[in-house]
């Protein structure tokens, strides 16, 4: 038989027919290359059966074929052609459990680039909607979730000049992928920490607080004295803005959460008082909080009929912004009650002045770690989960049973 009409090598061909057609295809797209690798490793893989691996190796290993080449990692890290590999979680498909899989290493970083080995990863409630193709940003898949990462600085690219080697970082990746052992990420999206911060707590600081801060400065001018509304008031930026409207901006706050135990904690933090929505309503209980006269400022992060009871909660020129849509609602904006109170409505995506306005965005989380530093505030982190249990963690906010923040220890 030969060479041109051989099954075995038609079928070699077409395989590599197609990884030669799946790359093209995306670089045209202009795709990152290490998802274009992810992808080609993906489909690569599919063309060959999977080994038996003993239990010990199943955990940290998995077969992948790259243009015919195998690679294959050990407990140790490295190939069995010495390059080095890492862990991360990986979305596959959108709305299905997370897998941990193994990654090559990039080896060299690019000019401005940084690369960083995690250990502790903050999740948002960001993240869990981009699991599902319900977040405003949408990477191609296959794609590992997680912007929010803190760890050591492994290598740094050309023109690196505020971190090098060694120094201890947090990391907001606007590409997301922090949910994995190594991260690489434009030098403007990380902040060195000092070495006494510990990184569950660095982990736990930039999204939460930044938002806050940016939302309660920037967007409503919060004032010393004023009083603020806070609902989601036990989440990570509602506990946020409690601390940074108690302890930085000198105003009173009121937080409205979802029962005792939460309420409770949100009075811990500074809040004067804590509305328990379950069982009682916003609107009224803050009529009766202010003497009548409603708060000056509300931050609402849930959305629906939440939102609209922050409206009628507002005191004369009171200010309202919006961070988010925790019930899934998006709800109409009565505009009459805008005339009749001469009120002003905002909205803010904080993560979008990473490109937009980068030195606003820069600015906001270096002011969250300085006022850390001064003991203003202390992140709340009510659960840890190891990268194994990627999709408990997950699970855990999807039920709603966080307060402050949950960390994955990657490391």
């Amino acid at each position: 038989m030969s060479r041109d009409t051989d099954p075995t090598v038609a079928l070699h061909s077409h395989r590599v027919s197609l990884l030669a057609q799946r790359f093209l295809k995306m670089s045209a797209f202009r795709c990152p290359p290490e998802v274009a690798l992810r992808s080609a490793i993906r489909l690569a893989s599919s063309f060959h059966p999977r080994p038996a691996f003993n239990r010990g190796q199943a955990l940290l290993s998995r077969q992948t074929s790259a243009v015919g080449q195998l690679q294959m990692k050990d407990a140790s890290g490295a190939s069995s052609q010495g390059r080095r590999w890492y862990r991360a979680a990986l979305c596959t498909e959108l709305g299905k459990p997370l897998t941990v899989g193994t990654l090559p290493s990039v080896e060299k970083v690019g000019p401005g680039k940084v690369k960083i080995a995690v250990h502790s990863v903050g999740i948002n409630f960001g993240d869990l909607l981009m699991l599902v193709g319900q977040y405003q940003e949408k990477p191609p898949l296959p794609f590992s979730p997680g912007s929010e990462g803190a760890g050591v600085v492994m290598e740094v690219g050309e023109g690196v000049k505020s971190v090098k080697k060694g120094d201890h970082v947090v990391a907001l990746s606007s590409r997301a992928g922090a949910m994995a052992e190594e991260l690489i990420t434009n030098e403007g999206e990380v902040w060195p920490i000092p070495n006494s911060l510990s990184f569950n707590d660095a982990a736990a600081i930039p999204c939460s607080f930044g938002t806050a801060w940016l939302a309660l400065t920037r967007k409503v001018n919060l004032q010393p004295g004023e009083t603020l509304l806070v609902t989601a008031a036990a989440g990570g930026v509602g506990l946020a803005a409690v601390e940074l409207a108690t302890n930085a901006l000198d105003a009173k706050v009121i937080g409205a959460a979802g029962g005792p135990e939460k309420c409770d904690l949100v009075r811990s933090k500074g809040a004067v008082e804590c509305i328990d929505y379950t069982t009682e309503n916003i609107r009224d209980r803050t009529k009766e909080l202010t003497d009548g006269n409603g708060v000056n400022v509300a931050l609402d992060a849930v959305g629906g009929d939440v939102w609209k009871q922050c409206l009628k909660s507002l005191a004369w020129e009171g200010r309202a912004v919006v961070i988010g849509f925790a019930s899934g609602e998006i709800p109409k904006i009565p505009a009459n009650h805008l005339l009749l109170k001469s009120l002003t409505t905002t909205g803010l995506y904080w993560g979008r002045y990473g490109l937009m306005d980068h030195p606003v965005f820069k600015k906001s989380v270096t002011d969250c770690f300085d006022l850390y530093t001064q003991g203003k505030i202390k992140p709340h982190v009510c659960q840890t989960f190891s990268l194994e249990k990627i999709n408990e963690a997950f699970m855990y906010m999807k039920n709603r049973k966080s307060t402050g923040k949950i960390i994955v220890n990657v490391r």
